[in-house]
């Protein structure tokens, strides 16, 4: 990575750095996604502030199910209500999200690629439905999350500016680590303003130093070819468990990112059954709202040359069980 100039920093001169925005928009750009930008701190701070300044706690907000405990997390405590939208491996399905939005939900999260903990993808055509519900529904707030971003092996199919008030939120965590506690947002014009409103009357904006950082990293053929390379690597771990799976008669999702969801009779038994066999797996419950039983198997780490065994081990502990929808 080359060596990183950075000017002393002053209050004037705080906020997003015009030349990482620049970036950023051609990215974007090259992606179909067009809007103002912004800088927040990771994504999460993008869902709180954008959550913020267009709901109120108690309003409700449909979510994938399953979906990432973190985000779960962040809206339970904040006090919105959760309307579950069950998804399937092209993303959320259009008839649940109807309902949910007839039912009066006032936002829509959801995850492009990557999702967690599934592996999720949004599809071209499944991505044409969504749009279509939500040009019904146009007074909603969407959020999508790109967090996959540049490691991604299928294409971006972008949904959240159907809506007329729309957040797009690619963090760089990870790809090129979590401590740079960056994301990139584009958004419509007045949410674009009123997160940045937020953060200037919080904690400024985001460290110049930190947002350096990522305009290094993003302008090195070197980093960017470690990160292709990555991509490739986390493809190629996530389809070898999931092709011994599918051997043994279990069907799962996952075609990006770094997991794989499997449906089980019973997560306790599958968890305590997997870990006699010495690989560990998260159980379900934590990435759920109606309690569906189920384990996310992380694939970030998994030698292909292991995929037989740990599927053979799956299959032994997971029983049969319905999918989460």
């Amino acid at each position: 990575m080359p060596r990183v100039e950075i000017a002393p920093g002053n209050y004037r001169d705080g906020g997003p750095c015009p030349d990482l925005l620049d970036l950023a928009r051609d990215r974007f750009a090259d992606d179909g996604v067009r809007g103002d930008l912004t800088v927040t701190s990771g994504a999460l701070d993008a869902f709180e502030r954008g959550l913020a300044a267009r709901l109120e706690p108690g309003d409700t907000v449909a979510v994938e199910e399953p979906t990432w405990s973190n985000g779960r997390d962040l809206l339970l405590s904040a006090g919105y209500q959760v309307t579950p939208v069950a998804i399937d491996g092209e993303g959320p399905l259009p008839d649940e999200l109807a309902a949910a939005l007839a039912g009066g939900a006032k936002a829509f999260i959801l995850t492009s690629r990557g999702q967690n903990p599934t592996g999720a993808a949004v599809s071209a055509e499944r991505a044409a439905a969504l749009r279509e519900v939500i040009t019904r529904h146009s007074d909603v707030f969407v959020i999508e999350d790109d967090h996959w971003g540049e490691l991604s092996q299928v294409p971006l199919h972008f949904v959240a500016d159907a809506a007329d008030r729309w957040m797009f939120v690619r963090s760089v965590s990870k790809p090129y680590g979590p401590n740079l506690r960056c994301a990139l947002v584009a958004a419509d014009a007045d949410t674009k303003a009123r997160v940045q409103g937020r953060m200037q009357i919080g904690h400024g904006w985001v460290s110049r130093i930190l947002q350096h950082f990522v305009i290094a990293a993003w302008t090195d053929e070197t980093v960017e070819e470690c990160v292709a390379a990555a991509g490739r690597v986390y493809a190629e771990r996530q389809g070898a468990l999931r092709e011994a799976l599918a051997v043994r008669g279990i069907d799962v999702w996952g075609r990006s990112g770094l997991n794989v969801w499997v449906p089980v009779a019973d997560e306790t038994a599958a968890v305590v059954g997997l870990r006699d066999a010495r690989f560990a797996v998260a159980p379900g419950r934590a990435y759920s709202f109606h309690g569906h039983q189920g384990i996310r198997v992380s694939t970030a780490r998994l030698d292909p040359s292991l995929a037989e065994a740990v599927a053979d081990a799956v299959a032994q502990s997971s029983g049969p069980a319905s999918p989460p929808i």
